[in-house]
């Protein structure tokens, strides 16, 4: 905050171009990251992520849809035996760079919103068995563990109000 303003600078510059906002635009939707969710986990077919989750079928295929659009999927075709070709969902490395917000999501809503028993899923390194969590550092490297450490300041991108 500057003394001048009383206010973070960040508010000086218009979110016209915020791409947070951006962001949330492809991913807001309660369904979109059910389906990022269960592609994540391994469940690539539009039959399986239906009958897992409940989602409806025209639903399902606008999300899909939209993924693949945004480039988060990509779709593979598939055949079983004597059926007609199919598209599996994989993720593309714009998709797998979305892996960090869904562990953080997770995170929040085992600690908020799980059941009493505990979480439904958990995460573990493939490498030895440990959980994993998300964490913040910084680009010198240091953990950032308290949130109103972080300082918000234009970008260059930012355009000011």
């Amino acid at each position: 905050m500057t003394p001048a303003t009383a206010h973070p600078e960040a508010l000086d510059y218009s979110a016209d171009v915020c791409t947070i906002g951006r962001a949330m635009a492809v991913l807001g939707e309660r369904w979109t990251v059910v389906v990022l969710r269960e592609v994540f986990i391994g469940n690539r077919r539009f039959d399986d992520m239906r009958a897992r989750t409940g989602i409806p079928r025209q639903v399902l295929t606008n999300r899909l849809a939209t993924l693949v659009a945004s480039g988060l999927l990509r779709r593979e075709p598939y055949r079983e035996p004597g059926a007609r070709v199919r598209h599996e969902y994989r993720l593309t490395g714009k998709g797998l760079d979305l892996y960090p917000v869904l562990i953080a999501v997770r995170e929040w809503g085992d600690r908020y919103l799980a059941e009493p028993d505990g979480p439904p899923l958990v995460m573990e390194h493939r490498g030895c068995g440990a959980p994993v969590h998300g964490e913040l550092r910084c680009a010198e490297g240091h953990h950032v563990d308290q949130y109103r450490d972080i300082m918000p300041r234009p970008g260059p991108g930012a355009r000011r109000r």
